[in-house]
């Protein structure tokens, strides 16, 4: 039987956490912008098909960075 590997263990793929409907609208809020104007990522994309996100979802990627902790970005899920 195959092994199954996890696509966010994989060393070369940044961190992606889903936040819920408050955090999104927060995000919002923040920057104020709307979600049409966010940078998009695809709903068959591989890094988040584990996390059950849906169209509309915003996802929070964390990157290795070299001058800060983390690089922060923000995607909306879109309809391919």
């Amino acid at each position: 039987m195959p092994k199954t590997i996890k696509i966010q263990d994989h060393i070369l793929v940044p961190k992606h956490v889903l936040l819920t409907k408050e955090e999104a609208q927060a995000l919002f809020s923040k920057y104020n912008i709307t979600p049409s104007q966010m940078p998009m990522i695809s709903a068959k994309d591989p890094a988040i098909k584990e996390l059950n996100a849906e169209v509309g979802d915003v996802i929070k990627v964390l990157r290795n960075s070299q001058t800060e902790k983390d690089a922060v970005f923000f995607r909306i899920v879109k309809a391919d």
